[in-house]
This record gives C-alpha cells, sequence and structure tokens, in this order.
C-alpha cells in the first residue's frame, strides 16, 4: 500500500512551498517572492505521530487565465489533486479571502476530497488574529492558523490531515528501487521523455526553455522493476545563470545527480556534443554514476543507414572521458525505443554494483603486467604488487604499488581498460586509489 498524499495547494504566493519545506524538514521546494516559482508537482516523505506519509507541493491556481504555462501549472494541480488522501488548501492572512480563493474553495468542493484549510503568514505568538475568521466563509469547515516561517500550528494541521488517512498497513520496505536521474541542457526534452516513460503528463512540457525549475521525483513500476525517477532543470553554465531561481534550480539538478544510481544524460540529435553538454555530462561522471547517453528528437534527424555510427562515434570522441557509457538513439515524441532505456539501466545499474574477488582480479593485473611492462623512470619501475575491491557504486579498487608517483594515467587507463575487457563494468566509471606499499589500506 502506498503511503498517504497530502496535497498542498491554493493561489500564487500564499507560502505553499515555505509550508512544503517545513513540513518535509528539509529545502526541497524553491521558496521566492515571486508568483508562479513552483510550476510542477514536487514530493517529498515525511512522517507524523508515527505515520509516514507523502506531501506534494503545486503551483498556484489561477482561475481565470488564458497564459498557456499556468494551464498547464493547473492541470497539474489536478492532477495531484486527483491522487491526493486529503488536500491543504494553503490561504493568506494578509490578504484576507480573495475571488481566487473563493473559486479555489469551490474547485475543492467539487472534488469531494477531504480539505484542511490552513491560513499561512500567522508569525505572531498569542491570540489568534481575528481576521482567521473571515475564511469559515470558505465552506472548508475550521481554518487552522500556521505559520510556515516559525512552524506555528503545523502540528495543528497534520493533526487534522492525520484523521483522513487510510488505516495503516505494513509496507515492506523497497531496496531494489533504481533512482534515475534525466540530466541535460535546457530544452532536450527531458521533461517529455519523464512524461513519454510514465504515461502522463507528469512534468509540464513546453517549449520554453527553463520550464522545469524543480528536481520532480516520480516512482515508476512495471515488468522491469521499480525506479524513482528524477526530472531536472536543465543545467546551464553558471556564468550565464542571473536568475536567482535559476541558480537554485542548477543546485537542486546537481543534487538530483548525487542521489541517484543511474543517470540519464539527454542530448539533442539535430545539434550533436555541445560545449554544455560535456559539463553536464562531467557532473554524472565526477559523481561516479552509472551513466547512459540518449541521444533524443531521433526521429527529426535525416537519416542514411552510416547516420547512426557517425554521431555515436562523434558522441564518443567528443565525450571520451566517458566512453564507458552505452548510447541509445531515442524519441521522447514518438516513443521510439524509449521502452529499451529500462533494459539499459538496469543493466549500467547492475554493472555499477557489481563486485569482483580478490584472487580474479589479481590475475588480470599479472595477465596485464606481463603483456605490457609498467613504466620506469630513473631506471626505477613501477611494481604493482596487489589489487583489492573496496566499494561499489562506482566499483573501486586500491592498488597497492612500490611508487604512486610511477603510476602515471596512460598505465592506469591501460589497466582500467584490462579490467573492463575481463569483467565489463559497461555504463560506470572505475575509481582506483593508489596506495605505496607499507601505507595502511584505505
Amino acid at each position: 500500500m502506498a503511503k498517504p498524499l497530502i496535497a498542498l495547494v491554493g493561489r500564487p504566493n500564499v507560502g505553499k512551498s515555505m509550508l512544503f519545506n517545513k513540513l518535509a524538514g528539509k529545502r526541497l521546494s524553491i521558496v521566492e517572492d515571486t508568483p508562479g516559482v513552483t510550476r510542477d508537482r514536487l514530493y517529498a516523505d515525511s512522517d507524523w505521530s508515527g505515520r509516514a506519509f507523502t506531501l506534494v507541493d503545486t503551483g498556484g491556481i489561477e482561475p481565470k487565465t488564458d497564459d498557456e504555462l499556468l494551464l498547464f501549472m493547473r492541470e497539474q494541480v489536478n492532477i495531484a489533486i486527483a491522487a491526493a488522501d486529503v488536500v491543504v488548501m494553503v490561504a493568506d492572512i494578509r490578504t484576507g479571502v480573495t475571488a481566487a480563493d473563493q473559486e479555489i474553495a469551490g474547485m475543492l468542493l467539487r472534488s469531494n476530497k477531504p480539505v484542511v484549510l490552513a491560513v499561512n503568514k500567522m508569525d505572531s505568538i498569542g491570540p489568534a488574529d481575528p481576521a482567521i475568521y473571515e475564511f469559515y466563509s470558505l465552506g472548508l469547515g475550521e481554518p487552522i492558523g500556521v505559520s510556515a516561517l516559525h512552524g506555528h500550528g503545523t502540528g495543528d494541521l497534520l493533526d487534522a490531515c492525520l484523521k483522513y488517512f487510510p488505516p495503516e498497513e505494513e509496507v515492506p520496505e523497497n531496496d531494489d528501487i533504481i533512482r534515475v536521474a534525466i540530466i541535460g541542457r535546457p530544452n532536450v526534452g527531458k521533461s517529455s521523455l519523464t512524461n513519454a516513460i510514465l504515461g502522463e503528463t507528469r512534468v509540464i512540457v513546453s517549449d520554453v526553455a527553463g520550464t522545469t525549475r524543480d528536481a520532480v521525483d516520480t516512482y515508476f513500476e512495471n515488468g522491469s522493476g521499480k525506479y524513482v525517477f528524477i526530472d531536472t532543470a536543465g543545467i546551464r553554465r553558471r556564468s550565464k545563470i542571473d536568475d536567482r531561481i535559476e541558480k537554485y534550480s542548477v543546485l537542486r539538478a546537481e543534487r538530483a545527480v548525487d542521489r541517484a544510481d543511474v543517470c540519464v544524460i539527454m542530448l539533442d540529435a539535430r545539434e550533436g556534443v555541445t560545449e554544455q553538454d560535456t559539463k553536464v555530462a562531467g557532473l554524472a561522471h565526477e559523481a561516479g554514476k552509472a551513466s547512459i547517453i540518449a541521444v533524443n528528437k531521433w526521429d527529426l534527424v535525416e537519416k542514411d543507414s552510416k547516420t547512426m555510427d557517425r554521431m555515436r562515434a562523434q558522441i564518443m570522441r567528443d565525450l571520451s572521458f566517458m566512453s564507458y557509457a552505452p548510447v541509445i538513439f531515442i524519441s521522447a515524441l514518438t516513443g521510439q525505443r524509449v521502452e529499451r532505456l529500462f533494459e539499459l539501466i538496469n543493466y549500467v545499474s547492475n554493472q555499477s554494483s557489481m563486485r569482483v574477488t580478490t584472487g580474479m582480479l589479481n590475475n588480470v593485473l599479472a595477465d596485464a603486467t606481463a603483456r605490457v611492462q609498467p613504466p620506469t623512470d630513473k631506471g626505477k619501475r613501477l611494481k604493482l604488487l596487489y589489487i583489492t575491491q573496496a566499494g561499489i557504486k562506482p566499483p573501486t579498487f586500491v592498488i597497492f604499488v612500490n611508487d604512486a608517483e610511477l603510476f602515471h594515467f596512460s598505465y592506469q587507463r591501460y589497466i582500467e581498460n584490462q579490467i573492463r575487457s575481463v569483467f565489463g563494468l559497461e555504463g560506470t566509471p572505475i575509481r582506483f586509489v593508489i596506495r605505496e606499499k607499507g601505507e595502511e589500506k584505505a
């Protein structure tokens, strides 16, 4: 049974995201005094009084708008409401009841979902502001005064929500879920791919670069396995980021990479590998993440029998530092080869978790040094004494040598290639820790 879901809804700039962060206990949603900052649904797990639940933050509802992006946002809110066990409508004590509040309250009443009314920005300690009684007019029951800034009243709010949770059942922990971050520069089709995978309009898709601002987590299960997909904001050069919200978005994209098991690095087939693509790929590589390179918009490219081979060769040349990553050519729009992504995700995840016995590693090391002699410097030859695996995700090997300075990068690359040729380890970077004889093990 899934965890109970609480959806936070309301008009723009009433403090939903700040309340979301307070209830989640960490800063997940972007908070800025600008209406419309939150656009997609953003999820976080939390607990109260021994009950675990999931929170979802939504974009502000503009009941009357013709703006395409605002219409998308309202659609996202409707999806969140439909999935929720209880809806928290957030209002603002400072503005009082507005026409938009009344329309949103009417929409929630028609949804037939349990609704708890939270009146935010009641930051003072002491008797309740008499203005809170005005909110009874919304017909949603007793308003609960809260302060997202200080946390006042949040316990009462969660107590009210708890009443509507379904009966608790034992839920087995899933340790076989693969967390997948979909990363890339702006407008390469990350959100379209997420929607194609999930089969719903899970995140806003727009031709406007920068539409996705938060890293959005979505659980998904099919015959191939269990996954959490993280759709992230497009990563731009830091020097090109002027808007504070954009800076937060890039930071969240980088954090999404850190907590992912697998990174799907998206490229635009029409543009090939750009300088910014190499920086995005470098994030996954430096973080030691299993990776797949997905070349999107393949349906828009004029092709002959050798187009794919030429593109693959270009990618391997421009992203030579991650030649281990498999390349797949997809179309998020048509769904071309999207199903095959699951097979690759499982494969590279397993490769990143592979463990190799010490005996087998030392056999490979002995064979490799016999084939190509280690380098010498000023009459002193490098000796590779021993190798053992120290960790996974990524596979990390400790090599003991007589002189670390003699173990040049080129010979390390050779040893890496020999290990890969025997054990595979495709789709994942490899890390070496070099220790001189006599040093303690890491």
